[in-house]
């Protein structure tokens, strides 16, 4: 029966499903007078994930410092709430580098990451006075002939290969690590090494954990040179919860491929639900005992050091923080279940670059009806979600959601917490499809006021 099918609702903060379930009519009239899907944005609550990642330095006594990972979303919204809630901005080009400091972000509190950066990036970095993650030794020449070119003093971290793994394109191995330590004794005159850095796949505590004590080992070993470390950066990768766990569990053991269209089969999904999450996994971390450590934690090691934790949450400081809606075009019936199309493409709402799927179920939105009609009614019907280009592969969903009835043209779907990483990532204005808005709203009066986040294309043009 289409009622035991899979479902996997999604978790919503209370303020957000508050406004969703009271101003419908609102939400209508938004995507029907900007006539494309829309990003609903909410930058307090970024805010709020801030505070929460900030509390547990705080708690565990470590000095730290948060810098939101801005390619997670480009909205301005959020940078100018980086800038509003005093932490920095970690940035990997010079629209990024720009947009921070338009945002009201000081460049010394910007950090650079990123491969082989422009030498324009670099030069940009240099007279901001932003810290710049070093990720190979040609990177390191250049910046030096920057530097010296510009007479100022660069400040760098050494990106750290992982430990964990070898196939990683980014970082520099051990015996790269050697060389550019020389290169920075002998250059102080152009450097200065503030630390080590690294970014890890993957969400396991542990291996940050252990990580970080490598890193901290690193800084007291470029002390016995003449050098005066003090930052480890541990980068991102804070796992982030979209569902419970056990409905994500249930779906985990029940999903199969008949319940994708066209039997479509993922190699692997993101964990949907963790135990440990944004800022309960950086207490874990700071909590965690290293490898080859003494009994002392990973946050006593840095007070006794004299260490600071940079981090650098993307995804996680957007939690809650946004959803995308889009409008229900038609529908294809195929037997048992249908092919609903909606106004804009898989670009802007999916987990494509990863070639897999975003899971939560969109939930469905009917037409504001008059008051007084009856709303409308019927029963279950199972839908997977295609996007309005001409691609085949042009799918928001796969997989086939039990809707409480049919959707119809002019019912709208949003997708929940789509703002780290789901929305803006891949979009482009193909088959010249208006790109989807950012509307930031505020929800602290009576009624929800909304502004235009930023400039958008209402075409390809």
């Amino acid at each position: 029966m289409v009622t035991d099918m899979l479902r996997l609702p999604a978790l919503w903060d209370p303020l957000l499903r508050d406004f969703v379930d009271e101003h419908q009519a609102m939400i209508h009239d938004l995507v029907h007078g900007f006539d494309a899907p829309v990003h609903f944005l909410f930058p307090e609550r970024f805010a709020r994930n801030v505070a929460e990642f900030q509390r547990v330095l705080d708690d565990r006594q470590v000095s730290g410092r948060i810098y939101y990972a801005k390619k997670a979303n480009k909205a301005r919204c959020f940078a100018h709430a980086a800038a509003a809630s005093g932490i920095g901005v970690d940035v990997a080009s010079t629209g990024e580098f720009s947009e921070a400091l338009a945002a009201g972000v000081c460049g010394t509190d910007i950090g650079v990451s990123g491969p082989s950066k422009s030498s324009a990036l670099l030069r940009l970095a240099v007279l901001h006075d932003a810290l710049i993650a070093i990720d190979s030794e040609d990177e390191l020449d250049r910046l030096i002939a920057i530097s010296a070119q510009a007479k100022r003093v660069a400040r760098i971290l050494l990106r750290m290969a992982p430990a964990a793994r070898n196939d990683s394109r980014f970082g520099l191995s051990a015996d790269a690590l050697r060389v550019a330590l020389s290169t920075c004794a002998a250059m102080q005159a152009s450097l200065v090494l503030e630390g080590f850095s690294f970014h890890l796949s993957g969400y396991s505590a542990t291996e940050r954990c252990n990580q970080a004590a490598m890193a901290m080992r690193a800084c007291l070993a470029a002390r016995d040179l003449g050098l005066a470390p003090t930052t480890i950066n541990i980068g991102g990768g804070f796992a982030m919860s979209y569902a419970s766990e056990r409905d994500w569990c249930t779906f985990q053991r029940a999903h199969r491929a008949d319940d994708y269209h066209a039997n479509k089969v993922f190699d692997g999904f993101y964990p949907y639900h963790s135990a440990c999450s944004g800022a309960q996994m950086l207490d874990a971390i700071l909590a965690g005992t290293p490898d080859a450590a003494s009994s002392a934690s990973l946050a006593e090691l840095l007070r006794e050091h004299g260490l600071t934790i940079m981090l650098e949450p993307g995804r996680s400081l957007l939690d809650q923080a946004g959803f995308t809606v889009f409008a229900v075009q038609g529908l294809k019936d195929c037997g048992d279940y249908g092919i609903t199309t909606v106004n804009g493409t898989s670009f802007s709402v999916s987990e494509q670059w990863f070639a897999s799927e975003f899971l939560p179920d969109p939930e469905l939105l009917s037409v504001v009806r008059e008051p007084s009609r009856s709303p409308r009614t019927g029963m279950p019907y199972r839908a997977c979600v295609g996007g309005a280009s001409c691609l085949d592969s042009d799918m928001l969903t796969w997989r086939k959601i039990v809707f409480g009835r049919r959707p119809e043209p002019g019912d709208l779907l949003i997708y929940p917490n789509t703002a780290g990483y789901q929305m803006d990532s891949n979009e482009s204005s193909f088959h010249e499809l208006p790109l989807p808005p950012k509307l930031v709203l505020t929800l602290d009066g009576a009624r929800p006021r909304w502004r235009v986040d930023r400039f958008f294309q209402l075409s390809g043009a």
